[in-house]
């Protein structure tokens, strides 16, 4: 059983450049073409590849998108996936989901793409009918077909034992054996697992094979509203009444300056690259400064407009009343009492009187 192993792998790691031999003598009907268009990226452009640890050598350009650094497959490139998991956007609209590690290359003459697998799995989900995928590895070859223009979803690779395993989510898969001629057709949602590289030993049921497709989904735009003017009914104008006595009012608009604006017409000014010091070609006499204010009284009078006096009626004069005859006694005038004296003699004067009277 050891030595069986053994040579299983030895043939494994001999095998690929034997086979890619042979894939370059079936097909070179189609490769001579794409190496005589190298100049024309659109014949041979696989697509971009992004990955947090990959190496890429062979052909392939470099893009720089919004910032982001693009690798760009291109036929004959040799990809190195050492951990994780990387995706190649297809030029036809298509992904192609790589978990590593992973070893393989790639090869494209206009419609026709060819992934030679080494290690690893590959997860190939395509919308049409191109590219026309073939994943060769080194041993077995096999091509996804779409089944009623249906997408075609497959996945191919290694398990940690060495056994292959394939899958076909959506469409079918033709597998066929290099060596011995052999071949069958996996059924869309059959998968099998394939132990050293016979048909013989195929066997279906789950495998322990997975590397899932993160596919972009393009958002759907919402579409447009239709609407209906109609008149408010009662209860909406009072709920509309009611909020708008609750809400605070409006801060008012700071008045406009009346202030003066002030204008300056200048003279065309030229511009000379040519020149080291540009010449002085306009008159400063020629600027002119204009003053525009609004123009105010200056005395504002406030008063309020009253109704017209009432204009009174002319009445005859009274007679003029007989005047009393005055008495002779209050003809006399009267004696009047003269102020006393608050003086210090006086009141001595005042004290000795008392005595002797």
């Amino acid at each position: 059983m050891r030595l069986t192993l053994k040579i299983n792998r030895n043939v494994r790691q001999a095998i690929p450049a034997l086979a890619a031999t042979a894939l370059l003598f079936a097909g070179a009907a189609l490769l001579i073409p794409t190496l005589a268009r190298t100049d024309q990226p659109s014949y041979d452009t696989v697509g971009a590849i992004e990955g947090e640890a990959i190496s890429v050598q062979g052909p392939m350009n470099i893009e720089v998108v919004q910032g982001r650094t693009r690798t760009i497959l291109r036929s004959g490139s040799d990809i190195h996936v050492n951990s994780g998991r990387a995706r190649i956007d297809l030029v036809e609209g298509g992904q192609i989901a790589v978990c590593g590690p992973a070893h393989f290359s790639v090869l494209k003459s206009v419609n026709l793409l060819t992934l030679a697998l080494d290690s690893g799995i590959i997860h190939a989900h395509i919308e049409g009918q191109q590219p026309a995928l073939t994943i060769y590895t080194a041993q077995i070859q096999a091509k996804p077909f779409a089944i009623s223009d249906a997408p075609q979803d497959t996945l191919v690779g290694f398990d940690q034992t060495g056994a292959m395993c394939i899958r076909a989510d959506s469409g079918a898969v033709r597998v066929e054996q290099q060596l011995a001629a052999q071949s069958v057709v996996i059924p869309q949602n059959g998968e099998v697992l394939i132990t050293n590289g016979q048909l013989d030993n195929l066997r279906s049921g789950v495998t322990h094979c997975a590397c899932e497709l993160q596919l972009a989904k393009t958002a759907t735009p919402p579409q447009p509203q239709t609407e209906v003017s109609r008149l408010p009914t009662p209860e909406e104008m009072q709920k509309a009444n009611k909020e708008a006595a609750k809400a605070p009012p409006a801060a008012p608009k700071p008045a406009a300056k009346d202030g003066p604006v002030y204008q300056v017409f200048m003279p065309p000014l030229s511009y000379d690259a040519t020149a080291k010091v540009q010449p002085d070609n306009f008159d400063p006499q020629l600027i002119i400064l204009v003053r525009r204010a609004r123009v105010r009284p200056s005395l504002i009078f406030h008063g309020t407009v009253t109704d017209a006096p009432v204009v009174a009626q002319n009445a005859p004069p009274a007679a003029p009343q007989p005047r009393a005859t005055p008495s002779p006694q209050a003809q006399q005038p009267q004696q009047k009492n003269p102020p006393a004296s608050n003086s210090v003699i006086s009141r001595i004067r005042a004290f000795f009187h008392s005595l002797f009277s």
